[in-house]
């Protein structure tokens, strides 16, 4: 028996129903063996009992005997496929978590291979083989293992979710499409699937656009910081290398300082040892004359002391000190001089740094051109009227850097600087609160920035021409007096939120009238 069960293959002790090995198996009159419970249950959910392969119908339900040869012969493989299956379950991949296990295997679950969502179960590779040779099981549609097979079909009809509404945006089965979504757009799961597909992959390839641009703005901000990095490194040297040279000059001018007063003091002191050498050579001379005198006086001698008198009486050579006097060095103005000295090596300097940094800021130089619409105030009935004028440009700015450059000696007074955009700027008061960095001259010859309130500037000379230079993400607006070279005032910390236009006032303009396609204004700006 056990040599003859060898040569029987596992479709035979297979019962179509359940698709295991036979359990308590019985024998229709048609020749077919089903388990017993299977094939009850099948007939117990159908109106007519037929063979579920072959159909032929009984006109009564058959009465059930189970088959003892064939049971018998099912246990015996059951018995010789369990130890198949225990020997080599080694050399299958267990089921690990969070991966599907087989649904048939008994003991040690072994991973899934499919899913069949015919039957709603999963079967590793053994058991997956009668759906790859059976003809009537070669028809279930298979899938990657998935778990939870029972979520795919429908609550309500208990039938395989195969149906996607397009109305409801969700899957049915067949009775929702004749039922509570017959007048919706119900279309086969596969063809929403490759729908939804094409759109993923379009999304996709939208998100790998997004994530291109993003490693490109990574770059783009790594190279920023790598620039920062060597404008810092150049600033710090630069300015390392400007106090150094200031921080010698300093220690310079001030042993000359020292030097200067030391050798004033050494003049003095020299001087004054001299003098008291001769004192004492002097003193020396008299205290010796005095002693003689002294001791000529003792005398009780008449002839000696007359005959000796005659040549003591004369008194020895000496110098007339009345007059002789030794000045302290005047130090007054020496420590004022080196100052001033030292002012001139700094300005040396810092017209030097001026003019690096005018050259630095002038290659973000931009062409200016007047806006003959944006002239305030507009007096079209009034053509003559001497009152001020103000101007922008056409093209205004809401990033980056930029510099400009206006000529000014002509007009006896004048604004210039950048501001926001507004309809009635004639009637607003001048300040970075209002939405202008400006600098002015008055009618009186007085400098100032519109700083709110006024600060007064100190120029050397009127500048014929004035340089602005604006960092947008900065905040800084500074002028320039471009034939000096020279910083006149900066604005910094100021706070950009909207464009801002170049600006120009020559108040006042002396009768020259602004109006469209012509404007004297138009010599102002200065391309460098």
């Amino acid at each position: 028996m056990s040599a003859a069960s060898c040569l029987l293959t596992e479709d035979q002790f297979l019962c179509s129903i359940c698709l295991d090995v036979f359990t308590d198996p019985v024998t229709l009159s048609c020749g077919h063996n089903f388990c017993q419970n299977c094939i009850t249950e099948h007939w117990d959910s159908n109106v007519s009992c037929q063979c579920p392969n072959c159909k032929e119908r009984f006109s009564s339900r058959p009465q059930l005997k189970i088959n003892t040869f064939i049971k018998e012969m099912s246990a015996q493989f059951r018995q010789s496929a369990q130890q198949k299956s225990s020997s080599s379950s080694s050399e299958r991949q267990v089921s690990k978590p969070g991966e599907v296990p087989c649904d048939v295997c008994t003991g040690t679950k072994v991973k899934a291979l499919k899913s069949c969502l015919v039957c709603l179960a999963s079967y590793c590779e053994t058991h997956l083989e009668p759906h790859l040779t059976k003809s009537g099981l070669k028809r279930h549609q298979l899938m990657d293992p998935v778990e939870n097979l029972e979520d795919r079909m429908c609550e309500k009809h208990d039938k395989l979710l195969e149906l996607f509404c397009k109305n409801d945006q969700r899957c049915v089965c067949v009775l929702c499409s004749v039922t509570d979504h017959k007048t919706h757009d119900v279309v086969p799961l596969r063809e929403e699937y490759e729908g939804k597909k094409a759109e993923l992959g379009k999304t996709e390839a939208e998100i790998q656009q997004m994530i291109q641009k993003r490693r490109v703005k990574i770059e783009e901000l790594k190279h920023s910081v790598e620039l920062s990095d060597e404008n810092a490194d150049r600033e710090i040297a630069e300015g390392v290398g400007v106090f150094s040279a200031l921080k010698e000059s300093v220690e310079r001018r001030q042993a000359e300082l020292i030097n200067s007063i030391k050798e004033k003091q050494r003049e003095t002191e020299k001087q004054a040892e001299g003098f008291i050498r001769e004192l004492e050579q002097e003193i020396s001379e008299l205290e010796k004359r005095r002693a003689e005198v002294e001791q000529l006086s003792r005398c009780e001698d008449h002839l000696q002391l007359l005959q000796n008198f005659t040549s003591l009486n004369a008194a020895p050579p000496t110098k007339d000190w009345t007059e002789v006097r030794v000045h302290p060095p005047s130090y007054e103005g020496t420590v004022v001089r080196a100052v001033k000295q030292l002012e001139e090596t700094i300005s040396e300097q810092m017209k030097k740094l001026f003019e690096t940094e005018l050259k630095r800021v002038q290659q973000y130089e931009v062409d200016v051109t007047l806006d003959p619409d944006v002239v305030y105030p507009r007096s079209p009935d009034r053509p003559q009227d001497n009152s001020c004028r103000c101007v922008l440009s056409k093209h205004g700015f809401t990033s980056g850097r930029f510099y400009f450059e206006a000529k000014v000696k002509k007009w006896p007074s004048w604004t210039v600087g950048v501001v926001r955009k507004m309809a009635n700027m004639e009637k607003t008061t001048l300040s970075p609160t209002n939405g202008h960095w400006t600098i002015c001259l008055d009618r009186r010859g007085n400098y100032f920035a519109a700083a709110g309130p006024s600060v007064c500037l100190s120029l050397q000379s009127g500048p014929e021409k004035v340089g602005v230079f604006v960092d947008y993400e900065e905040g800084l607006v500074s002028f320039y007096c471009v034939d000096a070279a020279a910083l006149i005032y900066s604005f910094t910390g100021c706070s950009f939120t909207e464009k801002i236009y170049p600006y120009f006032s020559p108040c006042r303009n002396d009768g020259a009238t602004i109006h469209k396609g012509f404007s004297p204004l138009t010599l102002f700006f200065l391309k460098h």
